[in-house]
């Protein structure tokens, strides 16, 4: 004797007729496979509002990482807007000045300000991408949460890009910070050698 997998209509009195997959002992009838007996049951969803809370409550704890991110990619964009302005300056500064000394510590001026603008550019790639990678984590908890699937090891990997992300984006921040005292030190230099 084998057992199968047979759909069983119930009638349900609060609503229209559900389906449901029962395991009875039987036989295959006469052309019937295994394959034709298997029907799964439809998807319904049935969440109320007290259910939902939690899962939302759960899924936008990470939007504060978000909201922190967004502050360092403000910083980030204000200097990078800064830095172009300054280059600008120093441009038609360096094509002004007939002083061959005064447009070496230009041209050198200049090369600093490119190697910080990298610096911010892989900054701000980096917070993007911490963003968006929090973005899919929440969805990803939110998912999980609703449909009560087991996520964890995702969920952890995305948690733990988006702060390796972050991390590498502070640090490029704090290079590029270094490097604008270096660019100080070498306008404070040139001002005291023009003075003698």
């Amino acid at each position: 004797m084998c057992f199968l997998l047979r759909c069983n209509q119930q009638n349900d009195p609060a609503g229209p007729t559900n389906s449901r997959m029962i395991l009875s002992p039987g036989r295959l009838a006469p052309g019937e496979t295994m394959a034709s007996t298997v029907t799964p049951a439809p998807f319904t969803m049935n969440i109320t509002l007290n259910q939902l809370i939690p899962v939302l409550q759960l899924a936008t704890g990470p939007v504060i990482l978000i909201s922190g991110v967004g502050l360092l990619l403000l910083s980030l964009t204000n200097r990078l807007g800064r830095l172009i302005d300054r280059s600008r300056l120093l441009h038609r500064e360096r094509l002004a000045v007939s002083d061959a000394a005064r447009r070496a510590v230009a041209e050198e001026q200049l090369a600093i300000i490119d190697r910080r603008a990298g610096m911010l550019r892989r900054a701000i790639k980096l917070a993007g991408l911490t963003v968006l990678l929090v973005s899919v984590l929440i969805l990803t908890l939110f998912l999980s949460a609703l449909l009560k699937l087991e996520l964890g090891p995702l969920i952890i990997g995305l948690f733990s890009l988006a702060i390796l992300a972050l991390i590498a984006s502070t640090i490029e921040f704090l290079r590029e910070v270094t490097a604008s005292l270096d660019a100080v030190r070498l306008e404070t230099r040139a001002e005291v050698e023009a003075r003698k």
